[in-house]
């Protein structure tokens, strides 16, 4: 939404961090991840020589309409959807770039992979927004929300090179309010004690549902901020607006909203990917990690009852390049050692030698777990099953380190994740 421009003086301050601490965030299960000026960021990352440059991307012809602009071209009044022609006589020294949605659609793809790999409660908007539902995840991973959100912004930025900003709220609508204010690169809660101090001062246009023309219907009768819609007898609303939008407006000004997060559609795969703080050449570290990767897909694969029959990887380079290989097993599969040995196999005959940024590992295809059974290079899966679901049980239990492949005891991790569970006491 963007509409700090319009808020009463040092709101948006009381609801970031101060000193290092965020607000009470209890309660506050909703997130909204909005990726920062995403075409442009994404043609800035793969192009370094414009940072720092007002970037438009869009129609390079003068009937053409701008798709998005960074923030620097947006000081000069550049907005997406804005004929190119305007945008060229306010910011003449721009460089415009035609858009690639094919890269775009990729890293929109690993940005919602990082949200998936938290929660299976993702609801895409678009190629670069979601809702997220952490309520389970909090559980899961025994951290708070507004740790959850700087967990993502951090993989974000370090698994894909582009920037987001993250609204910690009770519902959707602050949320989506919350991401928008702080942006770019930041982060706001909302705690759920203070959702009227934080609504009620902003003006009537940040209320989802009202445009230019509602807003002016509002201001007519004296209504300016959503304290005023609060405030209003919903028989009077309803006679300026309408039944339906003035029962809607008034329960936003309220803070009610109880929409759920629904994902768009059913998973159609479930992996992990690790960016590392440094480049690496070494084999012997990539297929290490891989094995990691794949303990943690598998794992969420029979957490959720699933089985996958393509496994496949994701490589990224040093200079941003990125590669996947797959391959499609006859029969789906579960087992950690199945994803992994098929994984190691692709890595190694594959993917051709440099320096590595980023590797993933992703299962495909996937059906409900009651399949047939699998015999994994001349062993039987049964065994492998059985000893993976206990080592589940240990882990749920006490906590992920509990149970771990030897390969990966003396395996430094190679960068911070969320925290641990910790054993109950």
């Amino acid at each position: 939404m963007g509409r700090s421009a319009n808020l009463p003086r040092g709101l948006v301050d009381r609801f970031r961090a101060r000193d290092g601490q965020w607000p009470d965030d209890t309660g506050c299960s909703m997130l909204h991840v909005d990726m920062d000026a995403f075409y442009a960021s994404v043609e800035i990352r793969d192009n370094p020589e414009l940072a720092g440059k007002p970037v438009i991307v869009g129609g390079t012809a003068n009937r053409g309409v701008v798709s998005a602009a960074n923030y620097l071209a947006r000081e000069y009044g550049v907005r997406s959807a804005m004929p190119t022609a305007h945008a060229r006589r306010l910011a003449p020294h721009a460089v415009f770039v035609t858009p690639n949605y094919a890269r775009y659609q990729e890293v929109s793809r690993g940005v919602m992979a990082i949200f998936r790999d938290i929660t299976p409660l993702v609801e895409p908007l678009s190629l670069d927004e979601a809702f997220l539902d952490v309520s389970g995840a909090l559980r899961r991973l025994r951290a708070t929300p507004g740790a959850i959100a700087e967990t993502i912004r951090d993989q974000v930025e370090r698994a894909e090179g582009v920037t987001c900003s993250v609204g910690v709220a009770p519902t959707k609508f602050l949320a989506k309010l919350a991401s928008g204010m702080c942006k770019p690169d930041g982060m706001m809660v909302v705690p759920k004690a203070a959702v009227l101090e934080f609504l009620h001062p902003l003006p009537v246009s940040a209320l989802w549902g009202v445009g230019k023309r509602t807003a002016e219907q509002l201001d007519r009768v004296g209504l300016e901020t959503v304290a005023d819609v609060a405030a209003t007898p919903l028989p009077r609303l309803r006679r300026v607006l309408g039944v339906a939008l003035a029962e809607h407006l008034h329960a936003l000004a309220q803070g009610l909203d109880d929409r759920p997060v629904v994902p768009s559609s059913r998973e159609k795969s479930i992996g992990a990917e690790e960016t590392f703080e440094v480049d690496h050449f070494d084999r012997e570290l990539l297929r290490r990690e891989l094995l990691r990767l794949s303990e943690r897909s598998a794992g969420t694969l029979r957490e959720r009852g699933l089985r996958g029959r393509t496994v496949s990887i994701k490589v990224r380079f040093a200079d941003f390049t990125t590669i996947t290989r797959s391959k499609t097993l006859r029969v789906a599969t579960d087992v950690t050692q199945e994803v992994y040995k098929t994984a190691a196999t692709l890595l190694d005959e594959q993917v051709p030698p440099g320096a590595v940024r980023l590797i993933g590992v992703r299962i495909e295809q996937l059906v409900e777990g009651e399949g047939g059974e699998q015999l994994m290079f001349d062993a039987p899966e049964r065994g492998w099953r059985e000893a993976e679901q206990a080592a589940d049980q240990a882990r749920t239990r006490f906590g992920r380190a509990a149970v771990t492949p030897a390969t990966l005891l003396a395996a430094v991790p190679l960068q911070p994740n969320l925290p641990e569970p910790q054993p109950d006491r």
